[in-house]
């Protein structure tokens, strides 16, 4: 894996992390047209640190956003903290559930298997694409009725509303391609969530989520070393890093893509490039990829 390579696929898991689109699918795809493993362990270290430039760049621009929104009085915030909280549990139960579920089913007697060796599977990444694509085009053709339900689109999120989305973000976890940003937000906006407040409260899911799925990466990727090789994991960090700060800079102009779009009542359209990408993906996999 050459620089080039790092900076290329920082550049794409910036841009898509924070878009409705699934980043991981489209670095799955990268990867593959790149001619490189998706599985190895030094993949998996530079997906970690790119996750982490990702995490950073939407702490970064929601915070002049959040503030006012979610610390501007100690209800306020402890009322945030309580509903993130009891979203994080239910996308713990039910991804996690999913997860261990998938792993004694599919890798029934295999040691140490974990369902990051589906995650390369195009054959599997194209179908959760195109039912992220509907889930999206279904929220944004009824955008309007959504707000018709809501007319205020800064009103308090119940804690029904919060328990779905941690819910829908639980079945994101184990399918690559089911975009998790654009399911929560779309989720939302379906059960009468404005959308500038979908919005916020699906990436502040992202951040509590970030720090759980780096570790699991990591604790992947030191069981598939067996710390055995620990100077090339240390020659990879300076990349790494390099990619985390490329991450960062396309993960912040992604965000503000994100949120003219959906400001713009647009967000039908990232459903309908969900779909055409599931389409492509299928043929990437009919050719061999």
């Amino acid at each position: 894996m050459s620089l080039l390579h790092v900076i290329i696929l920082a550049i794409v898991q910036g841009l898509a992390e924070l878009l409705p689109v699934s980043s991981s699918a489209h670095v799955v795809v990268t990867e593959k047209l790149l001619g490189l493993d998706p599985a190895a362990p030094e993949m998996t270290l530079l997906l970690v640190m790119l996750h982490t430039g990702t995490m950073f760049a939407v702490i970064v621009y929601f915070w002049q956003r959040w503030r006012p929104r979610f610390f501007q009085s100690a209800a306020s915030f402890k009322n945030f903290v309580f509903l993130l909280i009891l979203a994080t549990i239910l996308t713990g139960i039910i991804g996690g559930g999913l997860i261990k579920g998938i792993e004694k089913i599919l890798f029934h007697g295999a040691s140490k298997a974990w369902i990051e060796e589906l995650f390369g599977r195009l054959e599997l990444i194209a179908p959760a694409l195109a039912a992220a694509g509907i889930l999206i085009l279904i929220a944004g053709l009824l955008e309007k009725r959504a707000q018709s339900a809501n007319n205020n689109e800064d009103s308090r999120m119940t804690t029904g509303q919060a328990v779905l989305i941690g819910a829908v973000q639980g079945l994101c976890l184990p399918f690559r391609g089911f975009s998790r940003s654009g399911a929560t937000i779309s989720t939302g906006m379906l059960s009468g969530v404005g959308k500038p407040l979908a919005e916020d409260f699906s990436f502040a899911l992202a951040v509590i989520l970030t720090p759980a799925a780096i570790g699991r990466e990591a604790l992947r990727l030191v069981q598939m070393r067996h710390l055995e090789q620990g100077a090339s994991l240390s020659s990879a960090v300076l990349p790494c890093l390099l990619g985390a700060v490329f991450a960062f800079v396309a993960g912040l102009l992604a965000l503000k893509w994100l949120s003219r779009w959906l400001e713009a009542g647009r967000w039908y359209l990232f459903g309908i490039y969900c779909l055409v990408a599931a389409c492509a993906v299928f043929a990437l996999h009919h050719f061999g990829y």
